[in-house]
């Protein structure tokens, strides 16, 4: 059982990043998927969650209008579409799985039974 992210790097201000989560050892469809940040010293802040029963979808008030999350079942796989990057958005990014299908909405850490390895953002001109 496996999750892993991608597709961090360097961008400009004002530029995008997709970041992708894959699943491997399970079926990423029928479960919460949420992606986080983290900055050195302090905790992971969830920016988006995704629901595994309708597609609801939740954004924090930093991301809202910039960001966009979403699945692709057939490839076990949920996106972050990053867009208007801010050098505030700069963190590590990891995704993460749980069984409980309420934690897409406000994501909540100690709720996600599965974490991806990581990977950095880097928002500088």
């Amino acid at each position: 059982v496996q999750l892993q992210a991608s597709g961090g790097g360097l961008v400009q201000p004002g530029g995008s990043l997709r970041l992708s989560c894959v699943a491997s050892g399970f079926t990423l469809a029928e479960y919460a998927v949420a992606w986080f940040r983290q900055v050195p010293g302090k905790g992971r802040e969830g920016v988006s969650g995704i629901s595994d029963r309708d597609g609801s979808t939740y954004y924090a008030d930093s991301v809202k209008g910039r960001f966009t999350i979403s699945r692709d079942n057939a490839k076990n796989t949920v996106y972050l579409q990053m867009n208007s990057l801010k050098p505030e958005d700069t963190a590590v990014y990891y995704c993460a799985a749980s069984y409980y299908s309420g934690s897409y909405n406000y994501p909540d850490p100690a709720e996600f039974n599965y974490w991806g390895q990581g990977t950095l953002v880097t928002v500088s001109s």
